[in-house]
């Protein structure tokens, strides 16, 4: 390619690739979406390549409009940073965070100040995503999952957390081991899609019970979230994940009745795509998020 493609041709691929149409992305540029249309053929002429599959009015990324499109929006967002910081702005970094929609409903949008308190002002994202998520497109910068599903994208394993009976303090009185059954139980499902999360079924049998038909009776719920909600309303027993049981053990809103635990199959993961890895925010969130997983499933309350 003996001429580079122009810089404003670049930005017109990058704001259709980004928006999805390339009249959106002519409203951002303040163009016609026809110059927008005439840029990004300038482009692809140049390269020697298509970066976009029209589909009637619909237009779609190629293989090499998805390898581009990253690497230009950081290029652009960077040079966005130049500009503010030297026309006297406060430079704030940004952080796309996707974690699993109970975690963002709860867990950790109520600890996220602690992150912005000891890193200074940052502008974050909160994503609650079920798996898989679109990291290219949406350009998220750190992913928390439970069990390992992007290993195409550096993952670490970073804690192993388990399911425990909980209770509001009220019901616990009634409960032995053999009358666990005749109790109201919350059973929680993740859906089709989700992984398999543990069964009253399951934790019967590793407790050595045999529950018989009560094991299936009970209230149901599709989120990890709803299920620790419906326990602490006092509405029955359900198996919870010590990362988001152990706050409500500590300060009694639920209680143990019976010390049986049962391990959940995987861990949880974090990745973060080699786009992001350099970045000092990323890296920040990344040491924070991880003492904050392992604080929580490691708590006194959960021993």
């Amino acid at each position: 390619m003996a001429v580079p493609p122009s810089l404003k041709g670049l930005q017109a691929f990058e704001a259709a690739a980004r928006t999805g149409s390339f009249a959106a992305a002519a409203e951002e540029l303040s163009v016609s979406a026809a110059a927008v249309s005439q840029l990004i053929r300038a482009v692809e002429e140049q390269m020697g390549r298509k970066l976009f599959h029209r589909v009637n009015r619909r237009v779609v990324l190629t293989e090499a409009g998805v390898e581009m499109l990253p690497r230009l929006t950081m290029a652009f967002q960077e040079i966005g940073s130049v500009a503010r910081q030297l026309g006297g702005d406060t430079f704030r970094p940004r952080l796309m965070v996707s974690v699993p929609p109970s975690m963002a409903m709860g867990w950790l949008s109520q600890r996220l100040a602690g992150f912005v308190a000891s890193h200074g002002a940052v502008d974050i994202s909160l994503r609650g995503d079920d798996d898989p998520v679109p990291f290219d497109r949406e350009l998220i910068d750190i992913r928390l999952s439970y069990g390992p599903h992007y290993r195409e994208h550096p993952t670490e394993d970073i804690v192993q957390d388990a399911v425990y009976p909980v209770c509001a303090p009220g019901l616990a009185d009634a409960i032995k081991p053999e009358g666990l059954a005749s109790l109201p139980l919350i059973h929680t499902g993740w859906g089709p899609t989700g992984a398999s999360f543990p069964s009253w079924h399951n934790w019967f049998e590793a407790a050595g019970i045999e529950p018989g038909r009560a094991a299936q009776r009970g209230l149901s719920a599709n989120s990890s979230r709803a299920a620790l909600d419906l326990a602490i309303s006092g509405l029955g027993v359900a198996l919870a994940q010590g990362i988001y049981c152990a706050e409500a053990l500590e300060d009694g809103r639920l209680v143990r009745p019976l010390a049986q635990a049962l391990e959940l199959r995987q861990p949880y993961c974090l990745t973060i795509p080699e786009r992001s890895a350099r970045r000092d925010v990323v890296a920040a969130f990344r040491q924070w998020l991880i003492d904050e997983c392992r604080r929580t499933v490691n708590s006194p309350a959960l021993r």
